[in-house]
């Protein structure tokens, strides 16, 4: 990705005003932040503008309220967090991008920052707008992206915005680029992923796209059930996908062509609700009220034979009902090697998507994986090898 424009020391920022798009989409409940992590990753971008002397003016959304102004989507709770994370003096600003914004973004001394309410409040955001991101573009001399986890859409914060301003991407957004190439073109062979999820039909491009890139593929998840059914094993009363017999006969004959290895799992742990307690089983003794809700330990064996067989491995989406603390054990497990490896071994393990993150959230392994991204979606198109709009605008001419 060395075509794009990336965010350098040469770029002067002194008594400049730039713009800061971010993703700091976090779980809040009650007004309170439930997950810091997407906050606590661009704190040293932060600090590091504002010691330069830069005016710093923060966009970024937070659920999907869809154009209109919802109370239970306000920034309010970020402002506060932020506010205490910060020796230096934050504003918030609430009243829309008019020219009292622009007035407040010039009246910023160096070394501040302001905060702009949810973006996603005006429905010009979603429509990717242009006189919008004119507004926008006003605001700052020059415009960085930090939110590579939405610059799988085309909105006027994250593209049409480019068309105004001085655009660069940000050092979060360069790391998250040179993860997906060190999966896709700049690879140490041999490669395992380990794909989890819930339903086949929605990875199946991604799955088809990994199958020409990595020699491994390990299914987890509710979504080997599908692949279990498909081999002829009962898995009781598991979560399936309705119609995918042809999707994962599909990824099959795929990984046969490329000769990439589909690996699923050859045991389990049970319950009869995703409440209960876990009973091992080997997948002949699934019963018909038997739900499978995590990997059982010689399918963890094998999946850590296949790391121990692996230069790089890419992982996205929980081993298990990760949510009872009864069925994390696959996913801990699987975390644990991985990180062991990548210390020891210098394994290239990169994690993706915020459930996967969320499930080893316990194990305190985050620091140890060569890269922990939590864009998901936008993750993922670009391993099926889209190119991303916000992503595209910010390559040199």
């Amino acid at each position: 990705m060395s075509d794009l424009k990336i965010f350098s020391d040469s770029v002067q920022v002194n008594n400049k005003r730039v713009i800061v798009r971010l993703d700091l989409n976090v779980p809040i409940k009650n007004f309170e932040i439930e997950d810091d992590t997407r906050i606590k990753v661009v704190i040293p971008f932060l600090n590091k503008l504002l010691k330069k002397k830069a005016k710093v003016i923060l966009i970024t959304h937070l659920g999907r309220p869809k154009g209109k102004v919802v109370p239970e989507f306000s920034l309010n709770p970020i402002f506060n967090y932020l506010q205490k994370n910060f020796k230096e003096k934050i504003y918030f600003y609430q009243n829309g991008f008019d020219e009292n914004a622009v007035d407040a973004s010039n009246k910023l001394a160096s070394g501040e920052m302001l905060l702009f309410e949810n973006i996603r409040f005006f429905k010009e955001e979603e429509s990717n707008e242009e006189t919008f991101a004119k507004k926008l573009a006003d605001l700052g001399d020059i415009f960085i992206n930090e939110a590579f986890s939405c610059s799988h859409r085309k909105q006027a914060s994250i593209h049409k915005i480019t068309k105004f301003i001085d655009s660069y991407g940000g050092p979060t957004l360069e790391k998250e680029t040179n993860s997906i190439d060190l999966i896709l073109k700049n690879k140490k062979r041999p490669v395992t992923c380990i794909i989890g999820g819930s339903k086949v039909s929605t990875k199946i491009n991604i799955l088809s796209s990994l199958s020409k890139n990595a020699d491994n593929i390990v299914i987890v998840g509710a979504m080997a059930n599908n692949f279990l059914k498909f081999n002829g094993l009962n898995v009781g009363a598991s979560l399936i996908e309705e119609g995918s017999e042809n999707i994962v006969k599909d990824i099959i004959t795929m990984g046969e062509k490329n000769k990439c290895n589909i690996i699923v799992p050859v045991d389990c742990n049970t319950s009869k609700n995703v409440g209960g307690n876990s009973t091992y089983k080997s997948l002949d003794d699934v019963g018909s009220e038997d739900i499978i809700l995590d990997v059982g330990k010689k399918t963890i064996e094998l999946i850590s034979k296949t790391i121990d067989n692996s230069n790089t491995v890419f992982w996205n989406g929980p081993a298990g009902y990760y949510e009872n603390k009864n069925f994390s054990v696959g996913s801990e497990l699987i975390a644990k090697k991985i990180a062991e490896n990548t210390k020891s071994k210098s394994l290239i393990s990169i994690v993706g998507g915020g459930d996967t993150v969320a499930a080893i959230k316990n194990t305190g392994l985050e620091k140890v994986f060569t890269y922990l991204s939590t864009a998901g979606g936008a993750f993922l198109e670009s391993l099926e090898g889209k190119e991303l709009p916000g992503i595209q605008v910010l390559k040199k001419n």
